[in-house]
């Protein structure tokens, strides 16, 4: 089975804090709520202490056009990823050449030659180098990379994939939009980037020294429900991506995700009570108190999650990839499963089960 053999993170530098992002809050949605002072106490219960941007915080005092946002999009994305990525390799002691597929996940901007393309250029990647850019899944987004990455190394057990997830969040806020679900959003997003390395059968033979005590992907699992579409997403305007942002997703985690979770290791001979890990993408607290009730999960499975949250917000697809990251760093038991889950646009579910 294909392994997760590296992984490497990596935030833009404009470091924001929690008590800043509630004051532009307060100024920028004062006038169109009366009761903002209770509506600010959502700052508060999300438990993020701070954030990174790839912009410092006077930009958002201001509109901008969806082709400004878009630029400025291509610039960091291509060095936050070219950062991740490198940091990624020379962890595992591999060349970019080395790397045969690169999956390149996104949400947050638009690019054509897509992102791998540029990312090709600034790395300097082989020239027969597979590309597969996916864009649209949001939050499951770094699950689902994982996810097509495994199918590729499974295919192709010579091959070396790397999965890159990149995310701007904060590009993407609308400054004339006054919304509740703006507002929350302006509360939990934040930028990011993660690469994760994975290597077929035949690739990790020939480097035993990166695949010693690291997990190996035993499969994976999508589910997206039927009439869900207003769940989770953005909505196209003039000034760019309008987030949809349902207050449902919480009960929607208490009352869905469990069955998918049996049904999922049910096909790998596996029970819930054989989970040790569970690497869960962290939306925000609601969610991840929601999986903790639905799956009766002691605190200590959450606190990587938790940590990420806390320390970088909501970065949408990129995040489960650094609460794997904290996770890789943990010692393990050999025989240990874990869990990858993130929820996304669709309303979708993606898992993937690890083994140690």
């Amino acid at each position: 089975m294909p392994v997760i053999a590296g992984i490497g993170t990596a935030v833009p530098e404009h470091l924001i804090t929690q008590d800043q992002c509630r004051e532009f809050a307060r100024r920028l949605f004062g006038d169109a709520f009366r009761d903002i002072d209770r509506l600010l106490a959502v700052f508060e219960s999300a438990q993020i202490e701070r954030r990174h941007f790839a912009t410092p915080m006077e930009w958002f005092e201001h509109p901008h056009s969806f082709a400004d946002k878009n630029a400025l999009y291509i610039t960091h994305a291509v060095q936050l990823a070219e950062s991740a990525i490198s940091q990624c390799l020379q962890n595992a002691n591999l060349a970019p050449e080395d790397i045969d597929h690169l999956v390149f996940v996104s949400s947050t901007g638009l690019a054509t030659p897509s992102l791998d393309a540029h990312l090709f250029n600034a790395l300097g990647l082989r020239p027969n180098l597979k590309r597969t850019p996916i864009w649209g899944l949001g939050c499951a987004g770094g699950t689902a990379g994982i996810a097509r990455g495994y199918d590729f190394a499974l295919a192709h057990p010579q091959e070396k994939v790397l999965v890159c997830a990149l995310e701007l969040c904060g590009l993407t806020f609308l400054h004339g939009d006054r919304s509740k679900s703006n507002l929350i959003a302006t509360s939990l997003f934040a930028d990011g980037c993660a690469a994760v390395l994975l290597l077929g059968d035949e690739a990790a033979k020939k480097h035993p020294a990166l695949t010693e005590g690291a997990p190996r992907v035993l499969g994976s699992h999508s589910t997206i429900w039927p009439d869900t579409m207003d769940i989770m997403g953005w909505d196209v305007q003039e000034e760019g991506l309008k987030v949809i942002f349902s207050k449902d997703i919480p009960s929607i985690v208490e009352s869905k995700i469990r069955p998918q979770i049996e049904t999922f290791l049910h096909e790998k001979g596996l029970g819930r009570a054989d989970l040790t890990r569970f690497i869960a993408h962290p939306g925000g607290m609601k969610v991840l108190q929601a999986y903790q009730e639905a799956l009766q999960l002691p605190d200590e499975m959450l606190r990587h999650s938790r940590d990420i949250l806390r320390t970088h917000g909501n970065m949408s697809s990129c995040t489960v990839l650094f609460v794997l990251a904290q996770e890789l760093q943990d010692s393990h038991q050999p025989g240990e499963h874990g869990l990858v889950l993130s929820l996304g646009p669709g309303f979708s579910c993606e898992q993937v089960v690890l083994q140690w």
